[in-house]
């Protein structure tokens, strides 16, 4: 029997989907199930968007495109950069992927291997470990605490780099805990980092445009002292409703550019090109449609801290950003993947335990508020009957 290298025996993988897959197959049997695990936006795609990738097929847009992306859409996305962030970016910076994921992707495999360390926030995207782990890198977790308002630390961060270290990952806002991290701890990590001018910086700013509260999103693109080794991950995904499109971008410094370049060379040779010109129509259309679902979500984010603070054993710090929200569960006397086990199988109600995003997130689950008020309304009242009537197991 032929032999997988070692290296796909440390890959993990996002369990997210295996609970979608779960709830999928109870559902096909029949059962009555509400699906707050999955972080995508229960919004259609906004139909100018649609009526762009169909007008792109209908003129003939079949074929391959160069592997950075249609220069139209590298330059939409440098416009866009510029009119949210007030930041100049190059064309010749960005590069169009099938997806957020591809972005960390090229980046650990850019600065991970053996005797490599690379920092990332935990709880966190689980793909950072598995990926960091995958290259023979040494995962070296950044605790995000909720006694911090799942901001992440400046100081510890700092604190946590070694001559070893290559790349340090930042998610704000952040997935799993709706975590913002504010301007000042943003400014005093960006200062720390001129201390070690060996460790590039990958910013996953996914959630960019979601924050609540008059919560200010500080992009680290903002901050010319590192851009010459700073990777900034987007997309279209969660901002636009375009999960499925697979439509995301990056931009980087040009000593990394040719890299990443070749890397998309070697791998999807480009992106799907009908979805590109989509991707046009989302930055450059009326923006009314993501103001909308941002508000939408502000609406229901409400209604699930206030419901979730009301169950017994249960506490809610109130998500700043993205579309999650990260209860303590620790006073319930359940681990965090028994009662994420137990509420699918027994209750009906999909979340995910906090230890898939991390060894600190044990006492925490998540849930996802993309989904209806009636839904959540619906969980929530299921999920009080099952802690008032079910002991820890």
């Amino acid at each position: 029997m032929p032999r997988i290298v070692d290296a796909f025996g440390r890959i993990g993988e996002e369990n997210a989907f295996a609970v979608l897959a779960r709830a999928t197959a109870l559902a096909a049997e029949g059962r009555d199930i509400i699906n707050l695990g999955i972080g995508q936006p229960d919004f259609p795609t906004p139909p100018h968007i649609v009526e762009a990738a169909v007008k792109a097929l209908r003129d003939g847009h079949h074929g391959y495109t160069p592997a950075t992306g249609i220069l139209p859409l590298r330059e939409g996305v440098a416009a866009d950069i510029h009119r949210r962030l007030g930041v100049s970016v190059s064309p010749e910076e960005v590069l169009i992927v099938p997806g957020g994921k591809v972005t960390m992707f090229m980046a650990i495999l850019m600065f991970g291997e053996p005797g490599a360390e690379i920092l990332y926030p935990d709880p966190g995207f689980p793909i950072y470990r598995s990926m960091i782990e995958f290259t023979g890198a040494k995962p070296v977790p950044v605790p995000i605490r909720e006694e911090n308002g799942f901001a992440f630390s400046a100081e510890e961060t700092l604190s946590l780099i070694t001559p070893r270290t290559r790349l340090v990952i930042l998610n704000s806002p952040a997935n799993p805990t709706g975590g913002v991290t504010p301007r000042a701890k943003v400014e005093k990590l960006v200062a720390g980092l001129a201390a070690h001018p060996h460790v590039a910086v990958l910013s996953d700013e996914i959630y960019g445009q979601m924050t609540y509260d008059g919560e200010e999103h500080v992009s680290l693109l903002a901050y010319p002292q590192i851009r010459d080794r700073l990777i900034l991950l987007d997309g279209w995904s969660k901002t636009y409703a375009m999960t499925g499109w697979r439509m995301g971008y990056s931009v980087w410094p040009k000593p990394f550019y040719e890299a990443a370049r070749k890397l998309a060379v070697n791998s999807y040779s480009c992106v799907n090109a009908a979805a590109q010109w989509a991707g046009l129509a989302a930055l450059t259309g009326p923006q009314d449609c993501v103001r909308e679902m941002v508000a939408e979500f502000d609406r229901r984010r409400k209604v699930v801290v206030e419901g979730l603070n009301k169950l017994p054993g249960v506490s809610c710090a109130t998500p700043k950003g993205a579309f999650y929200a990260f209860p303590n569960i620790s006073r319930t006397g359940w681990k965090a993947k028994a009662l994420a086990s137990a509420l699918l199988e027994e209750a009906g109600v999909a979340v995910i335990g906090g230890p898939d995003f991390g060894v600190h997130g044990e006492g925490f689950i998540r849930l996802s508020y993309a989904n209806s008020t009636e839904n959540i309304l619906k969980a929530l009242e299921r999920m009080g009957d099952f802690l008032a009537s079910h002991k820890a197991a």
